[in-house]
């Protein structure tokens, strides 16, 4: 009997298609043959000049590959981690996690030193504007979508931008960063520089194969996180990053965490250590929340 023939879906991007390669190539030292790519628009590549939150948020990027994957014309997906919603669908499973690229923010355009006051930085993300505002309050914003050759375009011409430095390393622009931007000042988003790999739960011969293509601590890393994002409602439209970075040495996972205003006037971040991914994402969320006043700003939220 010959390898099986499996079907990996993924948008159509650039980035999207190159990260959907690496695990093709990961996955076929494995499995004994290369995974044949699905290629899925979703609602987020359909409406490329609308901002993210006003066509679904989170989800916008993956909702129609996780269908692709459910109705069978696929049989694992490679997203974008940091595109995820907090809870998977049911039927799937997160079944993988590679090796994390650098989790960080880049600027391109000018170094955070650089910008002039009252200098425009190109950014789609209201994480980014919260943290930008709160450390440059003389800051203004604009909108950033689209590829990222277009997004780096878009920020030299407008003075500045925030892009994932993962993605330009994926896709060998590296050099175009201007300023890889530290986590103590940008904590990035859930997921950032992480791919997530997805499957049906009773494929037990494809989950057997993205095992081995796992790294456990990039995983339980970002469980944490998730389990941050699944805590404050998923839903959460509020500013709002976490990072978890897990120790070999003695197993434990240490998470930052922010929640912010939307304007950034107001900003609240801690920290907490432990070794449950899902307690320790949860029991921080329950910290900003509860002890922090973060309630408060969730109940502002129209």
């Amino acid at each position: 009997m010959g390898a099986r023939h499996v079907r990996l879906a993924t948008r159509g991007s650039p980035l999207a298609r190159t990260q959907a390669d690496g695990v093709a190539r990961r996955l076929a030292e494995v499995a004994g043959s290369t995974p044949e790519l699905v290629i899925v628009r979703t609602a987020g590549d359909e409406a490329r000049d609308v901002p993210i939150d006003r066509i679904g948020g989170q989800g916008a990027f993956v909702k129609e590959v996780q269908r692709s994957v459910l109705e069978g014309r696929a049989d694992l997906a490679v997203h974008s981690a940091k595109d995820l919603p907090a809870q998977t669908p049911p039927g799937l499973v997160l079944a993988s996690v590679p090796e994390r690229a650098d989790p960080r923010d880049a600027l391109v355009g000018s170094s955070l030193a650089g910008l002039p006051s009252g200098a425009c930085v190109a950014t789609g993300s209201a994480r980014r504007r919260a943290q930008l505002a709160w450390l440059r309050p003389d800051l203004t914003f604009t909108e950033l979508r689209g590829n990222m050759r277009t997004r780096i375009d878009k920020s030299r011409s407008v003075g500045a931008g925030v892009v994932s430095f993962a993605a330009l390393e994926r896709l060998g622009l590296q050099g175009e960063a201007d300023d890889v931007l530290d986590p103590r000042d940008m904590l990035p988003q859930v997921g950032q520089g992480a791919l997530a790999v997805e499957c049906r739960a009773d494929d037990d011969e494809l989950l057997a194969w993205l095992d081995a293509v796992d790294d456990p601590g990039a995983h339980r890393a970002l469980d944490a996180e998730r389990s941050f994002l699944a805590a404050l409602g998923g839903g959460c439209t509020l500013p709002l990053g976490a990072l978890a970075r897990f120790d070999d040495d003695d197993g434990t996972l240490r998470l930052d965490a922010i929640l912010a205003s939307a304007d950034g006037h107001v900003l609240l971040r801690d920290s907490a250590q432990g070794r449950d991914a899902g307690a320790l994402g949860a029991s921080l969320a329950a910290r900003l929340l509860d002890d922090l006043g973060g309630r408060a700003l969730v109940e502002l939220v129209p």
